[in-house]
């Protein structure tokens, strides 16, 4: 299969500026790039889409220029935003891009004989003044034309409105379009389906200035099956590429939740599998739901693909654990991460050091409201320290019966935890 063709299978291509692009990606070698406002200290998995589709070009031969917007992040792309975002200083925008470099950099090859570059529009917009920009950019902009992109007219029509700063962004970044094309020979610009006015201005900016041809090809934007935005967890929290931020467990519990009509779109956006791959994963969604192999594919896949092999070991193993796995040798902030919405409770690191009693330590957790209860289960072989049965009341708890270096997991029954911390 050509490389285009491959890339309509797998439902990349949303749209397209000039069918002529189909021949040109097939038959010969040519740099793109995609733009990423650094708002945040991590990207975040719904980005991670546009970085594969950058490593699939980059695989066919063809030069991905990253362009980190130093500048455009300080003013803010109204494209598919209900409310103007906030204004970050140039402080934590340098923060933000040191940041997502290393994320750049673990999906894409900037060494070898087809590297990505990565690029700064600060660089280049930084050196204009607001008459310089006025008359040597602004000029070639209609009023009508820029009125007429979605990302604009959904927003004046809004009861938020349309700031001139936002209203902007368009000229900004149709010059980044021009700058990549005249500076590092770019042709294509590749984005989100809510980047296509974005992408067009930069067309028709650049065909002005230099009478030169260049692209736009859409990805589409990416939704579960009830239409929402891919890469909220259901409490409303990003997922993030940082494992500081977001752990390899809960990337890797939050793709496993996909559902069986949105889980093969997943794979073919997220991962490298073949078609053929992929389509037997589908049939076995309709044969064998209950299994998940599907998700269970796109889970490993993907946090393989972030974290490496490390970070999904971790994330399997913790996944293991709340099928009866030993708790142990664990690190705080992946325990904490995997009992994030269980129970905790804070008791004194001194009191662990003395050797505290079982039924003592019980009775101060929300499983158990008596030490009477906590004795019944104990000798019912009911309740579970680090997911190992307690024996008996008389064992006294030390510092060696932590799972990790401040906590003990306990557990009544099977499925309901406290996480003890000795602070």
């Amino acid at each position: 299969m050509k490389f285009y063709e491959e890339l309509e299978a797998r439902g990349l291509v949303a749209d397209v500026s000039n069918p002529e692009i189909k021949e040109i990606l097939n038959t010969k070698k040519i740099s793109f790039y995609i733009g990423y406002d650094p708002t945040a200290k991590s990207l975040q998995i719904g980005n991670l889409f546009a970085m594969i589709t950058m490593k699939r070009f980059q695989d066919a031969g063809h030069r991905p220029v990253v362009v980190l917007g130093g500048a455009t992040g300080m003013i803010g792309d109204p494209s598919g935003k209900s409310t103007e975002r906030v204004l970050l200083t140039e402080e934590v925008i340098a923060v933000n891009i040191e940041a997502q470099k290393k994320q750049f950099k673990s999906i894409l090859n900037f060494e070898g004989s087809n590297p990505a570059i990565m690029v700064n529009n600060y660089d280049w917009m930084g050196k204009f003044t607001f008459i310089e920009f006025l008359r040597d950019v602004g000029k070639r902009f209609r009023i009508t034309e820029m009125l007429a992109k979605d990302s604009v007219k959904n927003r004046i029509d809004s009861e938020v409105g349309l700031s001139f700063t936002e209203f902007c962004y368009q000229m900004l970044q149709a010059y980044d379009f021009r700058h990549l094309a005249l500076h590092h020979d770019v042709i294509l610009q590749m984005g989100g389906g809510d980047q296509w006015g974005n992408i067009t201005a930069g067309i028709d900016y650049t065909r002005k200035m230099d009478a030169k041809q260049v692209y736009g090809l859409v990805i589409p934007l990416v939704v579960d099956s009830n239409g929402n935005k891919f890469g909220k967890s259901e409490g409303g929290t990003a997922i993030y590429l940082d494992p500081e931020m977001t752990s390899p467990y809960q990337m890797y519990q939050y793709l496993l939740n996909s559902d069986d009509t949105s889980v093969v779109k997943y794979l073919k956006y997220f991962t490298f599998l073949a078609l053929d791959q992929i389509a037997v994963l589908e049939e076995k969604t309709k044969t064998e739901p209950h299994l998940r192999e599907a998700q269970k594919t796109l889970a490993a896949e993907v946090v393989k693909l972030v974290h490496g092999q490390a970070g999904l070991d971790g994330a399997m193993s913790a996944t293991r654990i709340f099928f009866g796995e030993k708790i142990e040798n664990l690190k705080d902030k992946d325990l904490n991460a995997i009992f994030k919405d269980v129970p905790s409770v804070e008791l004194k690191r001194d009191d662990l050091k003395n050797g505290i009693l079982v039924l003592d330590l019980l009775v101060q957790t929300p499983l158990f409201p008596s030490k009477g209860e906590a004795k019944r289960s104990v000798e019912q072989k009911g309740v579970y320290l680090n997911n190992d049965t307690i024996p008996d009341m008389t064992v006294k708890l030390t510092e060696v019966h932590l799972a990790s270096e401040t906590c003990m997991v306990v557990r009544k029954g099977k499925k309901n935890y406290c996480v003890v911390k000795f602070i």
